[in-house]
């Protein structure tokens, strides 16, 4: 279907060579160049990587980006299609692969229908994959089983957008406004580790006189920034907004005209947040009354404001209401829609925008139509060729379909760029599922955890080798080109999707041959939708670096700021909605005496499939931690740097205790970028959200004990 070196690539197989491409890591998309030369030894290449002009990061790059190269030439690549058999894996041929794909995949389905055969996706594909992804599982394996682990990063920002703006893009506007912002709240986002590229912007800011408002149970180097850090009980930020809420109202700081003109429900909202008092918010949440009004002035009486949220807020049962409750604060205060004002959602993986955008979730259709509508229905089969009835309803979230598979209702799986068997929670159960499945299927770099689970294997090509479409955390989709050819009989992932769609019977739906006609495809579904890409092409994308969606038009510059003139609604207005205060799902009791929370750390991402593969960056980390205060340490008799267990009501894990006083007495933190007996999502909540289906990541109720000699005097 293809053959050589695709379009637009420098061709490295003399040696030499230096390429512009893209880092495969956050969500900010970082562009840098990549150089290649002979080694004075002799042998393998010698890789280096400098950040390169673009809107986003300015040219910085940071030490994942730096080192990123050093995973694609790792030697623990997969190379080629591996068979599990009795004696372990061994090497076949990709037809044979896709014989084995089509003879076990069609045996499930003629056994158990095609509800029987899952779809489990990775939001670090590219759009053309993503869509072909979500395609691939409606029109080749009929399934209504898809979704992806982009549900775990940003479905509950994801739906109180919907839900309030009605839409969701991770920015509203810019990021080269937040330097003019003349106050800024950082609620559970740690960028100095998370996005360290986008730090400069709030620096920027910082020293422009803007008063910069973190919260956040721990001190990180996002805190350090803070001219207030609120050190907030980990699941009780609904609360909080409400205490900054009522502060605000009784302080007459809302912009009554722009709620008047542009908003619907504020006087429940008003009556509701009347009735709460801040004392009880601040026993509640462990944030003093007086630093939650201190808070609240310095957001309310500013000219202009931001307001970013990411993983510690949305990441609990009620992370949905929880950023609709920050979302409230920007309305109230008319802080949207206007040069520095606006609300970022700070994407975590690399596609996680787009990824979301273009049919990988269990109730979406191309351009963030839904799967439930029948004119969104009608216009996709349309596109598709196909019959709307013929596409299959609506599936469930991640962790849902992983407890299918455990139920025996899921019985085979295909899976795409993920590792589910670390990144879900209560992963020992995700674990045992998927290793009683009749056929799993993983296509992956490397053999990761979930990977050696499977029956096939199927090699893909890294960030390096594989051109395709990426969306960055501002809405803004970008180009990246690969810079060098695929290693060995590794294949490009919308690739495989063709082939094995051809191998299903079904290739006249799916013949591609270059990721530009599957983009172009894209533009198509999406054509009219929320997420509109139908002016965006790749020859733009090449002149103009990116284009913010929604893009109707080839001659429409973008969207850079959303709802300067109305809101997605139909009515144009937004929504306001009143969030009661509650504990989190799982308290601590004489059991399970603290809470646990996770997070991640500058040298690793996700699971650590990729980053492990990167010497320079495994060095940095080599095992995983439990931050625990020093008189916590004390009154559970645990030296710092002792073994230590971590139990929750699901499991275990083994980790190093890190005593600091960077972490709230009652709260202890564990990085969630390791597998097997250091897993923390061993211990994790699985409780979801009823919104968005968002796992309870961040609060587990727990006890620790010391292991061996790991007891303090």
């Amino acid at each position: 279907m293809e053959t050589g070196v695709e379009k637009g690539v420098l061709a490295t197989n003399a040696g030499t060579g230096s390429a512009l491409t893209q880092c495969p890591y956050c969500s900010v998309q970082c562009k840098m160049t990549v150089e290649e030369t002979a080694s004075p030894f002799g042998g393998r290449a010698v890789y280096r990587a400098e950040g390169a002009p673009n809107a986003a990061s300015e040219g910085r790059l940071c030490v994942k980006g730096k080192n990123a190269h050093q995973h694609a030439a790792s030697r623990e690549r997969l190379l080629y299609p591996l068979l599990k058999t009795d004696g372990g894996f061994v090497r076949i041929s990709w037809d044979e692969a896709y014989r084995v794909l089509r003879e076990r995949l069609l045996a499930v389905r003629r056994m158990h229908g095609p509800d029987a055969v899952g779809v489990y996706g990775g939001g670090s594909l590219t759009n053309e994959s993503a869509y072909l992804l979500g395609k691939f599982a409606r029109i080749a394996l009929r399934t209504r089983y898809i979704d992806y682990n982009g549900r775990f990063c940003m479905s509950a920002a994801a739906s109180a957008g919907v839900k309030t703006f009605g839409i969701d893009r991770g920015l509203t506007n810019r990021l080269s406004e937040i330097p003019h912002a003349e106050c800024i709240i950082l609620a559970g986002t740690n960028i100095a580790e998370c996005q360290p590229t986008l730090m400069p912007y709030f620096t920027k800011a910082k020293e422009n006189g803007a008063r910069i408002i973190v919260i956040d149970p721990r001190t990180t180097g996002t805190a350090a920034l803070a001219d207030l850090h609120l050190r907030v009980r980990p699941g009780t930020d609904a609360a909080l907004a409400n205490g900054l809420l009522k502060v605000v109202f009784e302080e007459g700081l809302t912009d009554e005209a722009f709620i008047r003109q542009r908003t619907t429900g504020f006087e429940e909202l008003r009556e509701h947040v009347a009735k709460l008092d801040l004392e009880e918010i601040a026993e509640l949440t462990g944030v003093a009354a007086a630093d939650i009004r201190r808070a609240a002035i310095a957001y309310g009486k500013a000219g202009t404001g931001m307001i970013f949220t990411a993983r510690g807020v949305e990441q609990h049962s009620d992370g949905h209401m929880a950023v609709r409750n920050f979302l409230n604060l920007i309305l109230a205060t008319g802080k949207i829609g206007r040069d520095s004002c606006g609300y970022g959602a700070v994407t975590g993986q690399g596609n996680g925008q787009g990824g979301r955008e273009h049919g990988q979730k269990a109730d979406q259709l191309p351009g963030y139509r839904l799967i439930e509508n029948p004119r969104d229905r009608e216009y996709v089969a349309g596109v598709w060729g196909i019959d709307p009835a013929e596409l299959p309803g609506k599936g469930v979230s991640a962790y849902e379909m992983m407890k299918l598979t455990y139920d025996k209702e899921i019985r085979a799986m295909l899976i795409m760029g993920s590792n589910p068997i670390v990144s879900n929670p209560n992963a020992a159960l995700v674990e045992e599922g998927l290793a009683g499945l009749d056929f799993l299927a993983v296509a992956d770099m490397f053999l990761s955890e979930t990977a050696k689970l499977a029956d096939l294997v199927l090699p893909v090509t890294s960030y390096m080798e594989n051109t395709g479409t990426m969306t960055n955390l501002e809405g803004r989709v970008l180009l990246r080109e690969a810079a060098r050819p695929a290693p060995g009989e590794s294949r490009h992932d919308w690739r495989i999707l063709c082939e094995l769609a051809e191998a299903l019977g079904c290739g006249d739906k799916f013949a591609f041959h270059e990721p530009e006609q599957v983009f172009d495809e894209l533009r198509a579904a999406s054509r009219g939708g929320v997420a509109d890409y139908y002016g965006i092409t790749y020859d733009r994308l090449r002149r103009e670096e990116g284009v913010y969606w929604p893009c109707p038009s080839p001659d429409y510059p973008g969207t850079k700021r959303l709802f300067e003139d109305g809101f997605a609604h139909g009515d144009g207005r937004a929504v306001f909605v009143a969030v009661d205060n509650r504990p989190p799902e799982e308290e601590a009791d004489e059991d399970y005496p603290l809470l646990l929370t996770n997070g991640r750390l500058l040298s690793h991402y996700l699971t650590g499939v990729q980053t492990r593969r990167s010497p320079a960056l495994a060095a940095r980390e080599i095992e995983n931690v439990m931050e625990i205060h020093p008189r916590t340490a004390r009154r559970h008799r645990i030296a710092d740097g002792a073994l230590v267990q971590v139990t929750s009501r699901r499991g275990s894990v083994v980790v190093r205790s890190k005593v600091t006083e960077d972490i709230r007495e009652d709260t202890v933190f564990v990085p969630m970028h390791w597998g097997g007996a250091q897993n923390v999502n061993l211990v994790t909540n699985p409780a979801l959200d009823p919104y968005c289906r968002m796992p309870d990541f961040k609060v587990s109720a727990v006890r620790v004990v010391p292991l061996g000699r790991g007891a303090s005097g």
